[in-house]
């Protein structure tokens, strides 16, 4: 290995190598979704467990309970909740589930978990939460459930959710 020609240093000098400088991300690691194709929002990355995409027919429907269930999925032998988060926020219209996957972020604090079924799952991003803004007159519906708002354009806002707020709501009660 010492002899080879790649590890020797022009002329026999010693050369400290590149550095290349590593940027730090700032403010705190999120996941971005989308409830429905106008409505953007984000969980902190810490409180979700882990991201699934189902087939609607691997989540089995479970009947005298909640309307803003779905039913529950079995992820590697835990059973799941798994909740129309759309319609937990207030929206009229149920959740499409003609289609091929379903999004699923799983949420757990203190050893409960729920799996939050969204329609479109963006990514993760690292987003400034000294730059959260108060939201003004959101949805009764929503309220209790929303930390702040981003603005991310003219007429758009990324708002942040309170994961431990929804998996602690009477709404879940029948």
């Amino acid at each position: 290995m010492v002899g080879n020609p790649d590890f020797q240093t022009i002329s026999g000098q010693d050369q400290a190598p590149e550095l290349q400088e590593i940027e730090t991300p700032e403010g705190e690691l999120h996941l971005r979704f989308f409830i429905t194709d106008a409505q953007e929002f984000a969980l902190p990355a810490t409180g979700i467990r882990r991201i699934i995409e189902y087939a609607p027919d691997h989540i089995s429907p479970v009947p005298n309970v909640s309307p803003l269930l779905l039913g529950t999925l079995n992820e590697q032998g835990r059973v799941i909740w798994v909740a129309d988060l759309g319609q937990f926020l207030g929206h009229a219209k149920p959740m499409n589930t003609d289609r091929a996957e379903i999004p699923v972020i799983a949420v757990e604090e203190q050893g409960t978990m729920l799996g939050l079924a969204v329609n479109k799952i963006i990514g993760t991003d690292w987003l400034d939460i000294d730059a959260l803004k108060a939201i003004t007159n959101p949805a009764d519906a929503m309220a209790p459930f929303l930390k702040g708002e981003w603005p991310i354009g003219s007429d758009q806002s990324l708002r942040l959710l309170d994961h431990i707020a929804i998996l602690r709501s009477a709404r879940w009660v029948v």
